[in-house]
């Protein structure tokens, strides 16, 4: 992918989406010892970033396809982000959802007109019923993050971010399939001034800073987190993008993720999901255990999404 492609891929995602507000705040800057701007994806179209990759991934097909639909499988952001995109472009939009998703999430893909099939909450599950639908269908399969085209689309925040502060020094994105993250540096390579990019990660779903430290994809024995978006692995595609760019990521704690998103919360008064928490969770971790690393630099946070069950808060 190069620079070109990323800037048309932006311009072409541009009447479908949000240019979100960049946000700062005093206090943060303070305990960072930094300026810092969060890039507010949580006020984007369905409350979340992943709009962007798959708005553009059903742009990229063909009349032909479009006429046929989408399908992919999701319990969270991109279930909602593929229906709206694809009623925002008038596609039938096939969602495959565990019957463990989130009620506040089936109901947002009702509204966005998705058609949801249940399954068990197995990936084998989800990617059987998956392919199911296709063959009936005719659906062409978007996958929440390993698609080169849900990637591209994922990076125009972090474009974004850059037109409006290019000097930043690193960026900070969470990590769950890597579609976000990956699509980051990319922008970052292209379009930043030597700026890191940085993932954050929970340390109860560590796969992807596990794949960095062995070169290859890791998966994780467990996901006991509250960063629900976080728990699905890297893929063929995401990963070689990270491996190749990404400066670090940082592990997180469960207390740490509860800590940074309350902080967002009650000082930045905005509603951000506890996924989102966890780029500053790491910033806030990495400033802590190396004091001078961020002195007076300008660090960006990709806020991912604001979809939180409000029945169901950490605090």
């Amino acid at each position: 992918m190069h620079k070109d492609q990323l800037l048309q891929c932006h311009k072409s995602i541009v009447p479908y989406i949000h240019n979100t507000p960049i946000l700062t705040s005093r206090l943060i800057n303070t305990i960072i010892g930094a300026k810092v701007f969060f890039k507010c994806e949580n006020f984007q179209r369905m409350g979340a970033y992943k709009i962007r990759g798959a708005t553009y991934a059903i742009l990229q097909l063909s009349d032909a396809q479009r006429a046929k639909g989408v399908v992919t499988h999701s319990s969270g952001n991109f279930a909602q982000a593929l229906s709206l995109a694809a009623h925002s472009l008038g596609v039938t939009g096939h969602i495959v959802m565990p019957t463990s998703a989130p009620q506040v999430t089936k109901i947002g893909v009702q509204e966005y007109n998705g058609l949801i099939y249940e399954c068990e909450p197995t990936l084998t599950a989800r990617k059987a019923t998956a392919d199911e639908i296709a063959q009936k269908t005719g659906a062409i399969f978007i996958h929440p993050s390993n698609n080169l085209d849900v990637i591209m689309g994922q990076g125009t925040a972090a474009i974004e971010l850059l037109e409006t502060h290019p000097d930043l020094n690193a960026v900070f994105c969470p990590v769950g399939g890597g579609g976000l993250i990956a699509g980051s540096v990319l922008a970052a390579h292209y379009f930043g001034a030597d700026c890191d990019v940085l993932g954050g990660e929970p340390f109860e779903a560590d796969d992807a800073y596990r794949s960095l430290k062995s070169g290859k994809i890791e998966q994780n024995d467990t996901t006991n987190t509250i960063a629900d978006g976080l728990k699905t692995v890297l893929g063929d595609k995401t990963f070689p993008i990270i491996k190749e760019h990404v400066h670090s990521i940082v592990r997180v704690t469960e207390a740490e993720i509860v800590s940074a998103m309350r902080l967002i919360w009650e000082r930045m008064k905005i509603i951000v999901e506890p996924s989102s928490a966890v780029a500053l969770a790491a910033l806030v971790r990495d400033a802590k255990n190396h004091p001078n690393r961020y002195q007076d630099q300008k660090i960006g946070i990709i806020i991912s999404g604001g979809n939180v069950d409000l029945k169901n808060l950490p605090f």
